[in-house]
């Protein structure tokens, strides 16, 4: 059995591969730094366990899991960030992700997570869980909520700084259609495309830089 390791940061993935080398021997560990990467080692073996960092370097693993599972879609992904947003756990377990569990956990953490997913059951982190149950008792609605799927897609792919042209290609859209989103989504969040950067660090959707 194999898992793979995304993260861009090689000492966090060097350190992980080894507690799971020591504790997890019947698994294979592989690695990778970003999306290219992944979907390299994607396509050279079958995966069953995918441990992703949501915020990769120029990338976003919310917006990259979706690939991923449309590569293999057996795959088990599960979220491994510094976020401990709830409405970032809510929108990456949307993606059809397995897993959220935050890097600041104990090691032990991770183990159970590949272990309760691995038998096809899903495992948040109980701490971010509890979060998740308040939140929703009493809670205002978020950015990604007033949001569809492709909407948020193109409000996150523009605020890591691509163009209405470089988003058309990578979703395979017209520029028009993008426009068109993006006029909706100014509308909904009620401001400008200039601010969706300051907007998704702000709701820890991005890391700050």
């Amino acid at each position: 059995m194999n898992i793979l390791l995304v993260d861009d940061h090689a000492v966090v993935r060097e350190g992980y591969k080894a507690l799971l080398n020591a504790m997890l021997p019947e698994y294979t560990v592989l690695e990778a730094a970003d999306g290219q990467q992944t979907h390299h080692l994607l396509r050279m073996h079958t995966i069953d366990t995918l441990v992703l960092d949501i915020n990769l370097a120029k990338e976003s693993g919310l917006l990259l899991a979706a690939d991923f599972l449309n590569e293999q879609p057996s795959l088990k992904i599960i979220f491994f960030s510094m976020f401990e947003d709830c409405a970032i756990l809510q929108r990456a377990m949307q993606t059809g992700a397995m897993g959220y569990i935050s890097k600041s956990s104990p090691p032990d953490t991770l183990i159970s997570a590949i272990k309760v997913v691995a038998k096809g059951q899903k495992y948040i982190e109980r701490s971010l869980a509890v979060n998740l149950a308040n939140q929703l008792l009493n809670a205002e609605v978020d950015i990604a909520a007033k949001l569809t799927k492709r909407e948020f897609e193109i409000f996150m792919a523009t605020a890591m700084g691509k163009t209405r042209f470089d988003i058309a290609n990578e979703l395979a859209l017209s520029s028009k259609t993008v426009s068109n989103a993006l006029t909706v989504i100014k509308r909904k969040l009620n401001t400008t495309p200039s601010k969706f950067t300051e907007l998704a660090t702000k709701h820890g959707y991005i890391g700050k830089t």
